[in-house]
């Protein structure tokens, strides 16, 4: 029988729906076996965009996310996923089965079929196909940079036919695998060498500060050394210097003051106005005897200077005073109050200038008692240094002022060197009458001292 003529307002209701003019009355079923594919098409498009996005998460995740969408569009009972040999060499895993919702990456636990196969995607090159007889399986490579780098191999479910875009969604997924797969590697091995660059940016860090140290530790120690060297030289020209006044000039004074002895002998034997030149005489020997005394507190300092350990300004003035002084000048030392570290210079200003002011009581003042005494109160440090001698308060502070305007004869030097050292450590020095009837000198000296050096 002759096919009955297709009824004009069916054909153009479906034109209306579809979109689409045809005649034929296989139309529909190929319609929706059409729409099937493109829905399963757009599903697997969706699958690869989510794929995408997960690049940063790892290998790994990528690999899976790849297998399952294109295990979905298939409905497959198992996929494979497999990177070439020689391929992608940093690319972990090389091989990935999806079989029953689980993965499987020991090669001993694959069936023989996709053993098979994984040794197929293995070797390189060759092209997408499916099977023609037997259990059914397609196939799509893996490119990248057109280059072949593995691919996938599926089963596909029951009732599902394998098109044309099918195959090509399968070479979207592969492909995408590969290009993830290489840009993960980048994206970690980046990873890895930021983290790399930043330890030895922070090794760098800490060799730059050691090296910082240790040249500054270098610096320190060449200073030091320098120091050293420098006091070495001074202690040495201080032990010449010492070993010619023992030697010579401390020689010739004691001669000289034999000399004047003998000669005061003898013309006090002559008598008459040869006795009253004797009398004379007596004070010269006394000049020559202070001399020496003089010159061996000299040479003691000098030979003792950088030796003998320091200590506060307390002991050395004990040390002062039974050392460095006439032997005829009895001198007591009394502090007070709690005594506070000064800076060396600055002791050794008080020290020396204690020390002149000490000779002058007994070299100038006939003095034979001398009391020193260092009070030590919150904001200033007192030296005074009082003496039974002969002196004159009102005549010392003249000569002092005469001697800052002009000692052309260099006799009241000690005084302006007091008054110096005093005004250095920006304190003051004052001359009164002392309570044992001869002169009290006092320097107030504020705190903080400056740690300038004082010489």
């Amino acid at each position: 029988m002759p096919e009955p003529a297709p009824d004009p307002q069916v054909a153009t209701d479906l034109g209306v729906l579809t979109g689409l003019r045809t005649g034929k009355r296989s139309f529909y079923p190929e319609y929706v076996r059409s729409t099937e594919r493109l829905a399963r098409a757009v599903q697997a498009l969706d699958g690869i965009s989510r794929a995408l996005v997960r690049t940063a998460e790892g290998p790994r995740t990528l690999v899976e996310t790849v297998a399952r969408t294109a295990a979905d569009h298939l409905q497959a009972r198992w996929l494979l996923l497999a990177i070439a040999d020689g391929a992608l060499r940093a690319a972990r895993p090389r091989f990935l089965l999806l079989t029953a919702g689980d993965l499987v990456e020991d090669e001993r636990l694959l069936p023989d079929e996709v053993r098979d196969h994984l040794e197929v995607l293995r070797s390189r090159p060759w092209e997408a196909e499916s099977s023609a007889s037997g259990p059914r399986w397609v196939r799509a490579p893996m490119t990248l940079d057109d280059e072949p780098v593995g691919g996938i191999v599926a089963s596909p479910g029951a009732g599902i036919e394998v098109a044309a875009t099918d195959l090509a969604i399968l070479r979207v997924l592969a492909n995408q695998a590969a290009v993830a797969l290489h840009n993960s590697y980048l994206f970690h091995a980046a990873a890895r060498l930021r983290g790399r660059t930043e330890q030895l940016s922070q090794a760098a860090e800490r060799q730059a500060r050691d090296l910082a140290e240790r040249s500054a530790e270098l610096a320190e120690t060449q200073q030091r050394l320098v120091g050293a060297m420098q006091r070495q030289a001074l202690d040495d020209e201080r032990h010449r210097i010492a070993r010619e006044l023992h030697d010579s000039v401390t020689q010739y004074v004691l001669s000289a003051g034999m000399t004047i002895e003998v000669c005061r002998a003898e013309l006090d034997g002559l008598g008459g106005a040869a006795a009253d030149i004797a009398g004379r005489l007596a004070g010269a020997k006394d000049l020559t005897r202070q001399a020496v005394e003089r010159l061996r507190a000299a040479i003691y300092a000098l030979h003792h200077t950088s030796e003998e350990q320091p200590g506060p300004l307390p002991a050395m003035l004990e040390r002062l005073s039974v050392v460095h002084l006439p032997t005829d000048l009895e001198v007591n030392v009394r502090v007070e109050g709690n005594p506070v570290p000064l800076p060396p210079a600055a002791e050794q200003s008080i020290l020396r200038l204690t020390g002149e002011a000490l000779f002058n009581s007994a070299a100038h003042g006939k003095a034979s008692r001398a009391l020193v005494r260092l009070r030590y109160r919150p904001d200033v440090v007192v030296l005074t240094v009082s003496d039974d001698g002969t002196g004159e308060p009102a005549q010392l502070r003249r000569a002092l002022r005469l001697s800052r305007a002009g000692d052309l004869s260099g006799r009241h030097r000690g005084l302006a060197n007091m008054l110096a050292r005093a005004e250095e450590l920006g304190g003051a020095l004052s001359i009164r009458r002392s309570r044992m009837g001869g002169i009290r000198l006092r320097v107030d000296v504020p705190l903080p001292v400056p740690t300038e050096e004082v010489p």
